[in-house]
């Protein structure tokens, strides 16, 4: 592979963890950042700073919010509430299964991921808000608490950057435990917590029912599901014999690529797989952003953005629209 570019996802294997970091906040704070400037409305209300209206003073209010010159001109004691700052907590499931562990192109699936994570938390990295994560993987979730910051930010990603799959590579002789996207999806809304952004980060080729409980976390926050594809699970190239092996279950298959209707076939139902995906992300009233590991992050995000926006526009959504929140 050659070296990578200042606006393509470098790959894991060929950097270090801190230098992965470094890129990737490079590539959104120079390419992102500037043009997806805007303001939000969350949920969340915080300790404000900006004075509101004044009101007569009752027992148990704070005296430092006096506000002495309405007390003085009224001769009753008055004070100023600060006016709660809006914060937007967004919690992230990063799929970790050994599909993940794939890629053909740019990157493996796994480094678009760890980008698209990275983007999404620096684009909503403002004063007061919390980003956290759960981690899909073989075995048990791996839960990341919300913090806020930009060194609490780079440290979850870290986290994410390191964490092992699990897979042993490609292949393997084992077949290696199933991953559960449904398990994974049910622990962003556990416990309850106030509205605010969830986003999943999956190939979404593990377990076969998390669209329900997809529908039931995007029935309190607004979510966005982030779908990572590499070319060759869309189309098979003429090469031959060629040995496939599942990461998820170990089986190995060989398939002679150079026989057309084969490719065809192929091509028709990994359409037809996509497409049942995105229906089903719909259905669950999740916002569908595709990534492919040959495609430029930054150029995808952007497309997104714009799209939600016009979408905002012509439907006139309330300003509690979190994903990719931008002002026009």
């Amino acid at each position: 592979m050659s070296p990578a570019k200042a606006n393509e996802v470098p790959s894991l294997r060929d950097l270090a963890p801190e230098a992965v970091l470094r890129r990737l906040e490079l590539v959104v704070w120079r390419r992102l950042d500037g043009m997806l400037q805007g303001d939000y409305h969350g949920l969340l209300p915080g300790p404000g700073s900006d004075p509101d209206e004044s009101r007569p003073y009752q027992p148990g209010d704070d005296v430092r919010h006096m506000d002495w010159n309405v007390t003085a001109r009224t001769t009753a004691p008055h004070v100023r509430d600060p006016l709660a700052d809006r914060e937007l907590e967004t919690w992230v499931l990063l799929d970790r299964s050994p599909s993940m562990d794939f890629g053909t192109a740019k990157c493996e699936k796994r480094d678009m991921a760890l980008a698209a994570v990275a983007t999404v938390g620096f684009l909503t990295l403002r004063v007061g808000n919390r980003v956290g994560a759960v981690v899909l993987g073989p075995g048990p979730a791996q839960r990341l608490p919300a913090r806020t910051g930009r060194q609490a930010l780079l440290g979850l990603l870290r986290r994410l950057a390191t964490t092992p799959t699990g897979s042993g590579g490609s292949g393997g002789a084992g077949a290696a435990a199933a991953t559960d996207l449904a398990a994974g999806v049910e622990q962003l809304a556990r416990p309850p917590r106030p509205r605010g952004l969830a986003v999943v980060v999956s190939d979404f080729l593990s377990g076969t029912e998390w669209d329900r409980p997809l529908r039931v976390l995007a029935q309190r926050h607004q979510v966005l599901a982030i779908e990572v594809v590499d070319p060759l699970e869309l189309e098979l190239p003429d090469v031959g014999y060629l040995t496939l092996v599942d990461p998820e279950t170990g089986r190995v298959s060989e398939v002679q690529t150079s026989r057309r209707p084969l490719r065809d076939r192929y091509a028709a139902a990994a359409m037809e797989q996509r497409a049942a995906i995105a229906t089903r992300l719909r259905g669950a009233g999740a916002s569908h952003l595709v990534l492919r590991t040959d495609s430029d992050l930054v150029l995808e995000v952007l497309r997104f953005v714009m799209a939600q926006r016009r979408t905002r526009r012509v439907a006139r959504t309330p300003a509690t629209d979190y994903t990719m929140k931008t002002t026009p």
